[in-house]
Order: C-alpha cells, then structure tokens, then sequence
C-alpha cells in the first residue's frame, strides 16, 4: 500500500522512541507501519558513559528501494554530552516498512531518542 495523502491526513500523533545503542550497526530503531507515514522530526543521541567517546552511525533504510543511505556516519559524540542528529527543520519521512537503523562504537556508551509524527488517512 502506498503512504497517506499528506492532504487527506484524519489523525496526527506525537511519538517518541528511545533505546541503549548497540555494536549492530544495523539494529532497527523504528519502523513505519502499513497506511502510515512517520514525520521524523528529531534525532537525538547522548553519549551517558562519563569518561569514553564513542562514534554512532544512523541509517535511513528505504523499504521500496532496498537501500540504506546514511544520516550519520561514525560521528564522535564525547563522553556525557549530546549530539542533534537531526532536528525539526530538517524533517525525514518514512513510509511504509522503511526503517530508522543503528549502532555505535561502544555497547551502553550512546542512547538515541527519536520524535516523530505518525500520520494516518484512515
């Protein structure tokens, strides 16, 4: 099935995930459901080991294409502070069976958190 019309949009819900980063660079973080579409609004990650660096890698996984392209790629995040790896004015959407994907350098070092705005036309 094809996304929702933007236009025809019936219902509009804030969300927001967030997980423990692991070695996997492709572990999936978020996934558009079937009639949705996901307005990604902020990509967070915070690096809460107080004393290591460790690098993340985001990936944007186009279900209709088959293909990851990056978002970022091993970008140092120092130990105990934060990195915007996407923010509102720069939104992504996802439609259906895309993915967000990730992973860092250092298991337990970085977690993510993602804000998104799952629309429907239903």
């Amino acid at each position: 099935m094809a996304a929702p019309n933007v236009v025809g949009v019936t219902s509009i819900f804030g969300k927001t995930v967030g997980a423990a980063l692991g070695t996997t660079l492709t572990t999936n973080l978020l996934t558009c459901a079937s009639n949705k579409l996901l307005k990604i609004n902020t990509i967070l990650v915070s690096n809460v080991d107080g004393a290591s660096d460790a690098t993340v890698t985001v990936v944007f996984y186009d279900s209709s294409a088959t293909a990851s392209y990056k978002i970022a790629n091993v970008i140092k995040v120092p130990a105990g502070s934060s990195l915007v790896v996407l923010g509102k004015d720069s939104p992504l959407y996802l439609e259906e069976s895309d993915e967000i994907r990730g992973g860092a350098s250092a298991a337990s070092d970085l977690e993510i958190i993602i804000s998104y705005e799952e629309l429907d036309d239903a």
